[in-house]
């Protein structure tokens, strides 16, 4: 499997640019050069595993967030999705939402 690195830097673009955060604050924070953060947001350069974790922790994500394509993360999204939904709910209806989703997952199933 190749490493599509300009895709990483894109998504590290993406979540940068989604919390108001400059390069140069991106590179402090992940204690890179501003030039170095640039080429990665470029897929110029190919970063290690130390400035990914690193990029990672500044921009409060998960590597997932950084390497994966959509498709590959859509259960993380939906476990986020279904913590939110939850999040507010008393003790029957969470019961309830669950025997719900257990319902329809059967449903499904027996559909394909």
């Amino acid at each position: 499997m190749e490493i599509d690195y300009v895709m990483i830097g894109q998504r590290i673009r993406k979540f940068r640019m989604e919390r108001g955060m400059t390069q140069e604050r991106l590179a402090e924070l992940a204690d890179l050069t501003p030039a170095h953060t640039s080429h990665i947001e470029t897929g110029n350069t190919k970063l290690s595993l130390p400035a990914l974790v690193n990029i990672a922790v500044a921009l409060d994500v998960t590597l997932d967030d950084l390497m994966m394509d959509n498709v590959c993360h859509t259960k993380h999204i939906s476990m986020k999705e279904m913590d939110v939904l939850l999040s507010d709910c008393t003790d029957i209806e969470a019961k309830a939402l669950v025997t719900i989703a257990a319902a329809g997952k059967q449903a499904l199933r027996s559909l394909i």
